[in-house]
């Protein structure tokens, strides 16, 4: 059983060379058919020819006359024809030999040496035919038709020039289908041995693409996709670290306070309760910031689709929190299309709004501000928070909505990823747009 692919290729390669190999040796046997029948109908009508002739010379004299038949079948020599001439009785009048004997020296010479270039066989076959004048039979003509020495030659030629192409371009052919299969499947190996080293846990590891073809595009893809998988495994760690240290805060607080009070060094009022409640707190924060994203990867399955009219909607978020902006000193406007609706999950869709919103007033100092823009572009419906904060780097851009990247400190590096899960559960999309320094805007497509 053939498993490498290598060979496979090999093999596929060795046939399709054989198939044209084969065809040429059918071209071959069809050339020199078509050719012996060419000749061959040459050769009859030389025999017609020669018919005529003789029949022509038989009503002129009245009978049959070797000496007005000579040159006839001498004719007939040099057109290929060894024949033998009998008359209605079956006698024989004339043959080849006779008539070449009747010449003089030097004609006769020249004849045979014209005739030894066709081939003569012992025990010829002649083939007869009948002669007329006027309905009535003359006599017989037999005939054996002398293969040209040329015939031999083309042919001979033909099988030479064969047999060299088979041994030659079969060689070629064997060798190029080797080189052929190692360079097709060289890439393939090597995409087998990189993924190979991936499920080991290797993520560094790349395959070369060269060229624009398929096999390319793969290992392009490929390449992304390792790049893909060790960025995410590195955020991975890096999330770890993160919960580690952001648990290990509160964790710690509540346990020295604890260990205070039983040991009463510490009282148990409700200053230092309340204490242990906001520790508390943040642990159940970071808690329900993981647990948010896992709903939002099963958004999908449950949401809760209805008609929304985003003016109302819209206008009611920056109300609920138009307080925090106040106090921060950040203004906060929406502007939005009457009329403007869209099919969503209202809970969902203020979900995404309100995490963009804490991300721009976060972002967005003191004498800033924030706005809301909301229209319809080419079927779809476009929201845009934009703030003039202090923006995103540039080589953060790219990364911002990867599960657990954080541009800055503070918090896990989960609401951007949250926000692009829930939009995709909408089929829809979000982008963002920065220059460092000057603020930032997030623009979010739902199709409407």
């Amino acid at each position: 059983m053939v498993k490498s692919l290598r060979i496979k290729f090999f093999l596929l390669l060795i046939a399709v060379s054989a198939i044209a190999l084969s065809a040429a040796l059918l071209l071959r046997e069809l050339l020199v058919r078509d050719f012996r029948e060419y000749l061959e109908g040459e050769m009859e009508d030389r025999v017609y020819w020669v018919t005529a002739a003789l029949e022509s010379a038989y009503e002129k004299n009245g009978a049959w006359a070797q000496e007005a038949v000579v040159e006839d079948a001498v004719w007939a020599l040099m057109l290929g024809l060894d024949v033998r001439l009998y008359d209605a009785a079956g006698g024989l009048v004339i043959d080849t030999d006779h008539a070449v004997a009747t010449l003089s020296p030097l004609v006769s010479k020249r004849v045979r040496a014209i005739s030894e270039q066709r081939g003569q066989e012992k025990n010829a076959r002649y083939v007869p035919y009948a002669l007329f004048l006027g309905g009535r039979e003359i006599g017989r003509l037999d005939v054996h038709f002398l293969r040209p020495s040329k015939e031999h030659v083309f042919i001979s030629r033909s099988n030479t020039l064969l047999l060299i192409s088979l041994i030659g371009l079969g060689g070629i052919a064997v060798l190029l289908s080797v080189v052929s299969a190692r360079r097709l499947t060289k890439p393939i190996r090597g995409l087998t041995e990189a993924a190979s080293a991936i499920g080991a846990g290797d993520l560094t590891r790349r395959v070369a693409a060269t060229g624009k073809d398929e096999l390319s595009v793969l290992s392009e893809a490929f390449n992304r996709m390792a790049l893909a998988l060790e960025k995410q495994e590195g955020l991975r760690r890096k999330l770890t670290a993160n919960i580690a240290h952001e648990l290990r805060t509160p964790i710690a607080a509540v346990r020295g306070e604890l260990e205070g009070m039983m040991d009463g060094y510490i009282p148990m009022d409700k200053e230092h309760v309340q204490s242990l409640y906001a520790e508390i707190n943040r642990l159940r924060k970071i808690i329900e910031a993981i647990e948010e994203l896992s709903n939002a990867e099963a958004s999908s399955l449950n949401l809760d689709r209805r008609q929304v009219d985003l003016r109302p909607f819209l206008t009611n978020i920056a109300e609920r929190f138009g307080r925090l902006f106040a106090e921060k000193g950040v203004s906060l406007d929406v502007s939005c299309d009457d009329g403007l609706t869209v099919q969503a999950d209202p809970e969902r869709l203020s979900q995404i709004i309100i995490n963009l919103l804490g991300n721009a007033l976060k972002a967005t100092a003191a004498g800033g501000g924030v706005r809301i823009t909301a229209s319809a572009k080419e079927g779809a419906v476009v929201i845009e928070v934009a703030d003039n904060g202090v923006g995103i780097r540039e080589e953060d851009l790219p990364y911002v909505f990867e599960r657990f990247y954080r541009a800055s400190e503070g918090g896990l590096g989960l609401g951007l990823a949250i926000v692009r899960e829930l939009l995709d559960a909408h089929g829809g999309s979000i982008a963002c747009r920065s220059e460092y320094g000057k603020g930032a805007a997030f623009t979010i497509t739902l199709p409407r």
